[in-house]
């Protein structure tokens, strides 16, 4: 019966193939791509494992087993800088969901078709700035001496802040900036979304008396819920990534902040930079992407269970 079963399906692939062959053709440049640049670079995984020397490559280096993970996992800083990880990154997750699902709404409703393309135009040009030029704005809008908000704060007669001295301040400075950067870029997924709800639903509403705020409530927001889903769990697999190029570009090598600002991936290049391991390196990338994957394996299943249109399987 397996066999048959399985003589079968191979008969059908074969078929699938024959029949939609150009399309397949199609594909074969990206699969090619992606198993040069995706798949075969996975034979680094084995580097978590050695003791690695580029010279002597991955046949020549010495197997240390396990050895490359205690040092991560011995020391007093892994349990700060994942729990930072992981909570900047929820918070980035909401705060540029949240907020790419009210400008896309807003800006829906929008009836100038130049005045719609024009706010689109401009939300999104945050996301092209690069984060070395973003620092630069940010040490003018926060310095401690000349800062535009430190001279605000002293016009109206409050204490100049410290701000890069002041760890509990920075968590919500990032979500802030990363909302500005991001939600441009999300408000466009959402809208090309939108485009696609049959008009016919809200011409319906119109005719039962429904207002603008009861359409958004009743039919745009619950045929959002798909696509909101399939980015969460896209956005969860990254979720043991912090955003290095970020947080690094902010804050540096800024001791004071390391308390809510430090993340795995900023731990690890001061240790490579530092310590110049690269198996240690490699493990914690390895221990990253573990967790990732069983993140989104588990959020997948909770989500089939509300909605298996938005799962990734």
């Amino acid at each position: 019966m397996v066999h048959k079963k399985t003589g079968s399906a191979f008969q059908s692939f074969i078929r699938e193939l024959a029949r939609n062959k150009y399309l397949y053709l199609l594909t074969l440049p990206g699969l090619i791509f992606v198993f040069i640049f995706n798949y075969i670079p996975m034979l680094g995984i084995y580097v978590a494992f050695l003791d690695f020397n580029p010279i002597k490559g991955l046949t020549g280096s010495e197997f240390v087993g396990l050895r490359n993970f205690e040092f991560f996992f011995s020391g007093l800083d892994w349990p700060r800088v994942t729990l930072n990880t992981i909570y900047l990154n929820l918070l980035f997750i909401l705060g540029e969901i949240l907020s790419a699902i009210v400008l896309a709404v807003i800006i829906n409703e929008i009836g100038g078709r130049w005045f719609k393309r024009i706010t689109q135009s401009v939300i999104i040009l945050p996301f092209f700035i690069s984060w070395a030029v973003v620092s630069i704005f940010m040490i003018t809008l926060l310095s401690s001496e000349g800062g535009i908000v430190n001279k605000l704060l002293e016009a109206m007669g409050y204490p100049p802040v410290s701000f890069y001295s002041s760890p509990e301040a920075w968590p919500g400075i990032l979500i802030l900036i990363r909302i500005w950067k991001s939600a441009g870029y999300g408000t466009i997924i959402y809208l090309a979304a939108m485009a696609g709800i049959n008009n016919d639903l809200y011409e319906s509403a119109r005719i039962d008396g429904a207002n603008r705020l009861q359409m958004i409530r009743h039919i745009t927001l619950p045929l959002m819920k798909s696509i909101t889903f399939l980015l969460v769990l896209l956005a969860l697999g990254r979720v043991f990534y912090g955003d290095f190029g970020m947080i690094y570009a902010l804050v540096g090598d800024n001791s004071f902040l390391y308390p809510t600002t430090d993340v795995i991936d900023t731990f690890v290049y001061r240790s490579l930079r530092t310590l110049g391991d690269f198996g240690m390196a490699s493990a914690i990338g390895l221990y990253q992407s573990v967790m990732g994957l069983i993140l989104i394996l588990i959020t997948n299943r909770i989500v089939k269970i509300y909605d298996k249109e938005a799962t990734i399987y």
